[in-house]
């Protein structure tokens, strides 16, 4: 098994106050979603807010991805490039992906969101439930496994699909680090990485509503469900400490 970095008490501290300043970002974003605007144009704000904050946007830095989030709509799982033709419309499900390195130290967090509609809030309550339950395993002396198990028994009790071949991740000085956080159990629990303190997640909670299968489009970056069907994304950054899990990038308030 590979290293997992360990962050110290103040880079963890850094984190967090990086990670609240893109969890103000995401949360202003969404606050201003409404049907006509353009995937392109949210993610140009979204840009801007980060230079404001005194950042970079973590995801052009991945080489060959020159947009500062992912934004997503129905059947668009991850990756999304936003596009000034892809116009959100009243009722699609919007998926905002967004990263920000701050002070050295990278955050990563992603929500979805109807537009205008409450007719998918099952579909969405669902996912929001799984990383709320994944978070609270994620404590010192239980292991990535038990994280993977909480978000699959929890997608799966409620009839959604989480989506395999797509994972969460370490994170911290790099966007992507170890370990995976897969949302599903793919091994025996105790063969996965163990939780301890100074570790930083992102957990991601990725499913569809028909289907864990997805395809990626001819663009080479955006990921879709296979069949079609609409697909969700929750995600937040949070460190393992010795009495419960910090998220390190807050919102203020349920969407």
């Amino acid at each position: 098994m590979a290293k997992i970095p360990l962050k110290t008490p103040s880079e963890i501290a850094l984190m967090a106050e990086g990670g609240k300043k893109l969890g103000q970002i995401l949360q202003r974003a969404l606050k201003r979603i409404k049907p006509g605007l353009s995937t392109w144009e949210i993610d140009n704000w979204i840009d801007r807010e980060i230079v404001k904050a005194g950042g970079q946007a973590s995801f052009k830095k991945v080489p060959g991805y020159c947009w500062a989030s992912c934004t997503g709509l129905n059947s668009e799982v991850v990756h999304s490039i936003p596009r000034q033709d892809e116009i959100v419309q009243k009722g699609d499900l919007l998926k905002i992906d967004l990263g920000m390195l701050w002070q050295g130290f990278n955050t990563d967090m992603a929500w979805t969101v109807e537009v205008g509609s409450r007719q998918q809030q099952k579909f969405l309550t669902a996912g929001k439930k799984a990383l709320a339950e994944a978070i609270k395993t994620a404590k010192v002396g239980n292991r990535v496994g038990d994280i993977s198990r909480t978000i699959e028994k929890t997608l799966k009790r409620a009839g959604y699909h989480p989506v395999e071949v797509l994972t969460g991740h370490g994170i911290g000085r790099q966007l992507h680090e170890e370990p995976l956080v897969p949302g599903v159990l793919k091994a025996r629990v105790e063969k996965t990485a163990e939780l301890k303190p100074g570790m930083t997640l992102a957990i991601e909670v990725i499913y569809g509503q028909k289907t864990g299968e997805v395809v990626l489009a001819q663009d080479g970056w955006t990921i879709l469900t296979k069949d079609g069907k609409i697909s969700g994304l929750f995600e937040k950054t949070i460190a393992i400490a010795e009495e419960k899990p910090l998220v390190l990038t807050p919102l203020s308030f349920d969407f």
